[in-house]
């Protein structure tokens, strides 16, 4: 399944043009290597998604092209979610 997808199925991300936008600047990870919204997704894979000041580590268990919203947290389990402190005073919170 492709990258974009799989962030908007299992709502990590709820707009795929919005996936797709953080693809292009280069704020996902697959196994460690940066990911253009096309790259495909297996079960198995990890991916690290930089979310504004924070930053979330999944794998993912399944990629079914469809899913109910309440059982979209099956595909993915998360390994770790950070948050950095707002550096800049003017930025938005």
């Amino acid at each position: 399944m492709r990258l974009d997808k799989f962030l908007k199925v299992s709502r990590i991300i709820k707009r795929r043009t919005v996936a797709k936008e953080i693809c292009a600047n280069g704020r996902v990870q697959i196994n460690g290597k940066t990911a253009k919204a096309g790259a495909e997704v297996e079960a198995g894979d990890t991916l690290r998604i930089e979310l504004g000041r924070k930053t979330l580590e999944v794998v993912v268990n399944s990629t079914p092209a469809t899913v109910k919203a309440e059982d979209a947290q099956t595909l993915y389990d998360i390994i770790s979610m950070e948050e950095r402190e707002r550096t800049d005073p003017f930025e938005e919170a």
